[in-house]
């Protein structure tokens, strides 16, 4: 039964035997298996041939012996069912054409039907259930909407988000249409995932970071809450709020929304835990350059963490970002071990 899983009881702030322990990023290109799918196939096409993203998500599941799975896939394939037009450029990233910078842009876009439009995901989902047999529970995810909507604007990746922040400045309107509709097609998709089979979701918000405090509450939170007030099977499926670099507003993260709040390695657990309240899990928070680190340093820093987490139920141990793909995978496994051995009760 998925109640009895050990991540699950985590999220729900039951008490657990050890720190469960899973790894964003952990199906990605710092694995062989991995590397070997890729050198046959494109990323994209990774991620809409279901067998193949079935395939890689359960690689680190058996190489690993993580405590959760999560389904290989990339945000951005959300934004491309929304009618972006979606490229990958190795070594240069994603590039999403015909940047929307106007309420017109805006209006050309549509919210698409998760369930037709982003099938493959969900097959890929019902593939993963079945070959897992109920070893872990499985992961399905979003972007959350700034995170969606800065893509959008931009076109692509950036350090500045001058066109984000400009548009929402000076058209506000337009924005908070944008994130009105980037957020409906947020909850179709992660609602459809929660059919397929996904068992708990994560809401990836991977550049909030980038804003001022009153700007999150203003432009960013009422959507947030729109969002996880529509999540379906609230109380039976955990959603992770992930919110990178948010160190300064996450009391304004916690109440956007969230049974587990994701924090990144910029603050310390402890703190960052009693700051968004003990009512809500917590994930996080190794630095993932950390792994790069020889093994009794790494191990250091992860009885830290844990130190920091205390006896409290409700942490689920994770890094503060994704595995970094130069990451040696020997590092990698043996950091899934030392949660395991040092977190046992």
């Amino acid at each position: 039964m998925s109640e009895r899983h050990l991540f699950l009881r985590a999220c729900w702030r039951e008490d657990v035997e050890r720190t469960p322990v899973w790894l964003m990023r952990q199906a990605g290109r710092y694995m062989q298996a991995y590397q070997e799918v890729r050198q046959r196939h494109s990323f994209l096409e990774m991620c809409k041939n279901p067998k193949l993203a079935a395939q890689v998500t359960l690689q680190p599941v058996e190489r690993l012996g993580v405590d959760a799975a999560i389904i290989f896939s990339d945000i951005l394939v959300l934004v491309e069912a929304m009618g972006m037009r979606l490229e990958f450029h190795e070594g240069f990233g994603p590039k999403l054409g015909e940047p929307v910078r106007s309420m017109q842009d805006v209006e050309r876009l549509r919210v698409p039907d998760a369930e037709k439009d982003l099938a493959y995901v969900m097959e890929a989902i019902r593939l993963v259930r079945e070959k897992l047999r109920g070893r872990v529970p499985l992961i399905g995810f979003s972007g959350a909407p700034f995170t969606l909507a800065s893509y959008v604007i931009e076109g692509r990746g950036s350090r500045t988000f001058r066109f984000t922040k400009e548009m929402m400045f000076s058209q506000p309107e337009a924005f908070h249409a944008l994130m009105e509709k980037i957020t409906s097609a947020v909850i179709d998709y992660l609602n459809a995932q929660v059919r397929a089979g996904a068992q708990a979701l994560q809401v990836f918000d991977s550049w909030v970071g980038c804003l001022a405090p009153e700007d999150y509450e203003r432009y960013v939170m009422p959507h947030m809450r729109r969002l996880f007030s529509r999540v379906e099977a609230r109380g039976e499926v955990p959603v992770i709020h992930f919110a990178n670099q948010a160190a300064t507003f996450l009391e304004k993260v916690r109440h956007a929304g969230g049974d587990v709040i994701g924090v990144d390695w910029r603050i310390p657990l402890d703190e960052a835990w009693r700051r968004v309240g003990y009512d809500v899990a917590i994930q996080g928070n190794l630095d993932p350059i950390a792994l790069f680190a020889p093994l009794p340093e790494i191990e250091r820093r992860v009885r830290d963490v844990l130190e920091r987490a205390g006896s409290r139920p409700g942490h689920i141990f994770n890094l503060g970002h994704g595995v970094h793909k130069d990451t040696p995978e020997e590092k990698v496994a043996a950091l899934v071990k030392m949660v395991k051995r040092l977190s046992a009760r």
